[in-house]
């Protein structure tokens, strides 16, 4: 039983340092979306600004950590992190099920 009870701990240890690792990304990929697109307005503003290609940019990038946020903050949907401990504990239960017949 402890086995089982320490190799919970590590599966949440390792799952929780997963979860820091994907917000630490994304908070580093939102500072630095902050960062450039201002400074891409201004290089547009210094060069051309009758063609407004900064708004490729703002709108694709913007799009994107949408859905790193997404990713991050919500993914519990269909085929989401439920899911997969579901079905991880349904195949868990069978095969131990299998084991003992």
């Amino acid at each position: 039983m402890r086995t089982q009870s320490n190799h919970n701990k590590e599966s949440d240890y390792i799952r929780a340092r997963k979860q820091v690792e994907e917000l630490k990304g994304f908070y580093y990929n939102l500072i630095s979306y902050i960062l450039v697109i201002p400074f891409l307005i201004f290089i547009n503003y210094k060069t051309s600004w009758e063609f407004q290609w900064f708004w490729f940019p703002l709108f694709g990038w913007g799009m994107g950590l949408s859905f790193h946020a997404y990713h991050v903050f919500v993914n519990n949907g269909f085929l989401g992190k439920k899911w997969e401990e579901r079905k991880i504990e349904e195949f868990m239960r069978d095969e131990e099920q299998n084991r003992w017949q």
